[in-house]
């Protein structure tokens, strides 16, 4: 496995790269393509963070975690990038269905698999998408104390749009394509 190391605001030891290769390099027996890590230490006063992120046959992983230990951080990124992949072969074995999941995800024992978190909805509202400006759109949703409105943009031949509050402030625009 080839890493690279990066380190600010802090001296890079040989025993934290020692370290670091022997936490990362135990991910590549998880992984059929050969694997490139990029390790990023910083240092923010007291802070320690680190930061991993490991590409593999077109797909990247990655965890940051910040500690007042640099080793400790290291073990948090690397359980962090371990629970992604197994959360990853457990979304493939759900939509191949067939036995070829052990050559996509080879090593990782089907036990040891975290199952998927349901994206259950919880409301289900209905209501009348009205044709009106978007000013319109925009004073109806202040009116409604809502993030967000869903209307048809009358000036652009009444395609679906949504008005949003921007977090930086104002107001952001998302219209359909027909």
């Amino acid at each position: 496995m080839k890493i690279n190391f990066t380190a600010k605001q802090l001296e890079m030891t040989d025993s934290l790269r020692d370290y670091a290769e022997k936490k990362v390099g135990k991910i590549e027996k998880y992984l059929r393509y050969e694997p490139e890590a990029q390790v990023t230490y910083s240092r923010e006063r007291e802070r320690m963070t680190a930061e991993v992120t490991l590409k593999s046959g077109g797909r990247t992983y990655r965890a940051s975690q910040t500690s007042k230990d640099m080793y400790a951080s290291i073990d948090a990124c690397v359980t962090a990038i371990e629970r992604q992949i197994r959360k990853n072969k457990t979304r493939l074995a759900k939509n191949l269905r067939e036995g070829g999941i052990e050559d996509i995800a080879a090593g990782i024992p089907a036990e040891e698999s975290v199952e998927e978190e349901a994206f259950d909805v919880v409301r289900v509202k209905r209501f009348d998408i009205k044709p009106m400006t978007v000013e319109e759109a925009i004073l109806e949703m202040n009116l409604l104390n809502h993030q967000f409105f869903v209307f048809q943009n009358r000036n652009e031949d009444n395609t679906f749009a949504v008005v949003y509050k921007r977090n930086n402030g104002g107001y952001g625009l998302i219209e359909s394509e027909e």
